[in-house]
């Protein structure tokens, strides 16, 4: 069977909104044959899908506001608990990704290790548990900028993950300090990483430009190096 696929073009609308941004700037929603609302984060779903900004608010008022059914010009009956369950789809998908770079051998965990990486300059990006102390991501703060200067603050740090979420993924009880080393696995966890971050911000992406492209912008998972380019298929 083929499947068609409507994530080609410069630009999408959110049926919340009506902001517009570039397919990999949002989330896809795919109906299923029953009328139910699916979350579609990778845009793979077979059949026309109806667009969101990458935002937890947007996604509870197109469900508050009967969006879908609108947008889909059929019953659609997404579930109360549509926004949460993206929330678990991006979360999971990005922790699957950073299990792929701990089996690349990208990823070292321990706070002692982490800083040898960090002085050693092969650190890519950090990761803090959300649930760790603020002395031992203090600590590791400082040796960033030691090792890098005014440049530390390019360097990813990512907190939106819970001890336990990061030991699932990396097979180790309870991580709460790790980095990660260059490498295209690095680079697919940190586009995933960031978007559930942008996700569970609320932070909607800007408007599209003329050219079709989203305006730059600095974030914490930012690099000019392209580590956080958005995530290959």
């Amino acid at each position: 069977m083929k499947t068609h696929r409507d994530d080609s073009g410069s630009e999408r609308t959110c049926i919340a909104s009506g902001a517009k941004g570039a397919p990999e700037t949002m989330l896809r929603f795919a109906l299923a044959p029953d009328g139910s609302v699916v979350p579609d984060i990778r845009r793979k779903l077979p059949g026309r899908g109806v667009w969101t900004q990458l935002s937890a608010q947007a996604v509870r008022l197109a469900v508050e506001r009967q969006a879908f059914s609108r947008a889909f010009r059929v019953r659609a009956n997404p579930p109360t608990t549509l926004a949460a369950d993206v929330d678990r789809l991006l979360e999971s998908d990005a922790l699957q990704s950073l299990s792929m770079a701990n089996k690349a051998g990208l990823v070292v965990t321990g706070a002692f290790k982490v800083e040898s990486a960090i002085e050693g300059g092969h650190a890519a990006a950090l990761i803090q548990a959300s649930d760790g102390a603020s002395d031992g991501a203090k600590k590791l703060a400082g040796a960033l900028r030691r090792r890098f200067g005014e440049t530390a603050a390019t360097i990813p740090q990512i907190s939106v993950f819970s001890s336990s979420h990061l030991g699932l993924a990396l097979g180790k009880p309870n991580v709460i300090h790790a980095a990660l080393k260059c490498g295209a696995a690095t680079s697919a966890f940190l586009a995933r990483a960031e978007r559930l971050r942008r996700y569970r911000a609320n932070e909607a992406y800007p408007r599209t430009t003329n050219s079709g492209r989203a305006p730059r912008r600095s974030g914490p998972l930012d690099r000019r190096d392209g580590l956080a380019a958005r995530p290959s298929d």
